[in-house]
């Protein structure tokens, strides 16, 4: 049985990619931050690169634009495309033309694959329905989910209390993970957890979702000197602490229980 697979995000030049892998990194994650500005050269190469060492590259465009959608996976040519907008908790437009853009993605792209990422809340439980009926109504255009922190602040609407307003993720909090389990458990396709995914917690992750893969961005990032993770730096010894830990867990998983289960 292959073990869990360790995606790590905002990798966005060859150099770092070409170390993450080395340090046995499956997944890249890079990241196009502006419509107006998706054709970035380095971003190309580093995607180029990910390719050429056998990894899998995948790619979030912060923009769901269909026309610049196509444009910039005409450019990057990533193996994944990952979708991680803010939608709707209860399956109206914002779905509805997710749907469609993932769909005519598939028509237009067949050999590439789509990741959906499944917003869930540090106490999920009460919107568990919500989620479960998302996934559901994703599932037949989406190749992987990845379950990532939504947070309901003060003023009770998520979609400005996010890190980046309008899209999940990058909060460096943990979702609720008995919803993440229940996902993993109804859905036919692969699901990452992420979500304040770190070297100290990933274990724990593993044991109680049974992910295909495990994911993490802020929680490996290199820290500034205001103790506050730097957006697109990773932490080399952070990254390789990360799977050090998954691949543990899983070696643990398969012999079974009585293993020595110390975390880092």
């Amino acid at each position: 049985m292959p073990g869990t697979i360790v995606q790590v995000y905002e990798i966005q030049t060859p150099g770092e990619a070409r170390s993450m892998i080395a340090l046995g990194v499956d997944h890249i994650g890079s990241v196009v931050t502006a419509c107006e500005a998706r054709h970035d050269p380095v971003i190309r190469e580093t995607i180029d690169a990910v390719r050429k060492l056998g990894a899998v590259s995948s790619l979030i465009p912060l923009y769901s634009n269909r026309e610049a959608v196509f444009d910039t996976l005409d450019y990057y040519q990533p193996h994944i495309v990952h979708f991680c907008d803010r939608l709707d908790d209860r399956g109206g437009s914002s779905v509805h033309a997710a749907f469609q853009l993932q769909a005519a993605v598939k028509q237009r792209f067949p050999r590439l694959q789509i990741m959906r990422s499944i917003p869930i809340g540090q106490a999920g439980k009460a919107d568990r329905d919500a989620v479960l009926a998302l996934a559901a109504r994703l599932e037949p255009v989406s190749d992987y989910f990845l379950t990532d922190t939504i947070i309901v602040g003060a003023s009770g609407s998520a979609d400005e209390d996010q890190p980046v307003a309008g899209f999940v993720g990058i909060t460096g909090l943990t979702c609720d993970w008995s919803v993440a389990a229940e996902l993993v458990a109804g859905s036919r396709i692969p699901v990452i957890l992420a979500g304040g995914i770190s070297p100290e917690n990933v274990a724990g992750g593993i044991r109680q979702v049974r992910p295909f893969g495990v994911d993490s961005c802020t929680c490996t990032n290199a820290v500034g000197e205001d103790g506050r993770p730097i957006r697109f730096k990773k932490d080399p010894a952070r990254v390789q602490a990360l799977v050090s830990e998954t691949h543990r867990t899983d070696r643990m998983h398969m012999e079974g229980p009585g293993t020595n289960d110390m975390t880092i």
